[in-house]
This record gives C-alpha cells, structure tokens and sequence, in this order.
C-alpha cells in the first residue's frame, strides 16, 4: 500500500512538473511573441468557404499576390517598404486577384487590409514563430469563411512550392537583424523543446519501472 501510494505522489508531482513546464514555456512564448511582432509582417489568406474548389484557388490566389509582391518590392525591402507599398497599391492588388480569378472561372472579389491579428505557433522551415498578435496582410477571398493560409511576408519568408521549405540564409539574416541575436536564437528552440520533453517521458518511465519492482 504505501509503494502504490509513493508511486501515486510520483506521478502527481512529475505532472505537476510538466504542468509548470509548460506553463513556464507558454509564458516565455508570450513575451517573445510581443518583442518580435513590431518587425513581423504576416500573410494571411482567407478562402471563400472549405470546397475543395476554393480551397485550391486560395492557394493559386496566394502565389499570385505573392509573385507580385516580391517582384515589385525587389531585394532590400525593408519592413517599412514592405507596408507601404502593399497600402498604396492594395486597390491594384485587389483588381489583380480579381481579375485573375475571373480568369479561372469565378467571380469573387478579393479585399485586402493591413490589419492586427492572433497567429497560432507556425513552422517556417527551421524557424518557430510564438504564437501571439502579429500586424498581417490579410486578403480575403469572396466571403472569406474557409480555411485560411499564412506565413511571414516579411522577412520573407513565404514559401509556396513546399510545406518544409528551408529558410534563405538571406531571409534569416534579415530577421537576425530585425529581431537581434537573442530572441533570433529562440525561434529556433523547438527541437531543445521537444528532446526536454522527450527526456521528461523518458525519466518518468524509468522511475515507474524502478517503483514497479519495488512492490514486486
């Protein structure tokens, strides 16, 4: 009885731990995600509803902009850069994905805004983003109920051929600089995470097993 008993306030507390744990790393997230923000510069793609149809011209609508965002700002835009011109040419932008849909077939308008929004954590190839409130380009497409895409519009780092894309040296550079050397480093903590939590598990499972034999 008093083994079972011992082995019951073992897992209470490693839970508690890890409750702790989290809850440390979740608040560390926060604060990250709040010193980082004011040089981030979401892309966030709204589709018109979840059909399989509209969720495939989403994601044609996205390269479209994309393309034409790049290719119009060149290399050594600068956050500021960035915002200003998609703001003076939203109405062009906005004609552009218009049109471009009209040419596929559909006859939806497409609103674009520099707005505030709450961004899950998202993977951008090596690189981890906390979640948290970040400004966005946010395009929405028809009525803009269906699933949604995102990534970072600048640094650039939007990547449309792969969903494990690797991260330009150019790009992370960029964000070495925007963010600073610290919090640049912190980004990349995911996988430290992961193996501590790993090793949690893996501790946990020995001290049952050493209990285990204890009672035998």
């Amino acid at each position: 009885m008093k083994e079972k008993r011992n082995l019951f306030l073992c897992i209470i507390c490693l839970l508690l731990a890890l409750l702790l744990t989290l809850a440390e790393e979740r608040k560390e997230d926060q604060a990250l995600a709040s010193r980082i923000a004011p040089e981030i510069l979401r892309f966030h793609v709204l589709a018109n509803s979840n059909s399989t149809e509209d969720q495939a011209l989403k994601l044609k609508v996205r390269t479209r902009l994309l393309n034409s965002i790049y290719e119009e700002l060149g290399e050594g835009a600068s956050l500021e850069d960035t915002k200003d011109y998609v703001i003076s040419h939203r109405e062009n932008l906005e004609e552009e994905a218009s049109n471009y849909m009209k040419s596929l077939g559909y006859d939806y308008p497409a609103h674009m805004e520099l707005t505030d929004a709450y961004f899950p954590a998202k993977t951008y190839g090596d690189m981890v983003f906390p979640q948290g409130n970040y400004q966005a380009v946010r395009v929405k497409i028809g009525k803009g109920k269906g699933r949604n895409w995102w990534c970072v519009l600048y640094p650039p780092l939007c990547f449309v051929d792969s969903s494990y894309a690797v991260v330009p040296d150019e790009s992370k550079e960029i964000l070495r600089e925007s963010v600073g050397e610290s919090d640049y480093q912190k980004l990349s903590r995911e996988k430290v995470k992961i193996n501590l939590r790993f090793k949690t598990v893996e501790l946990f499972s020995k001290k049952q097993d050493s209990t285990a034999q204890t009672v035998k």
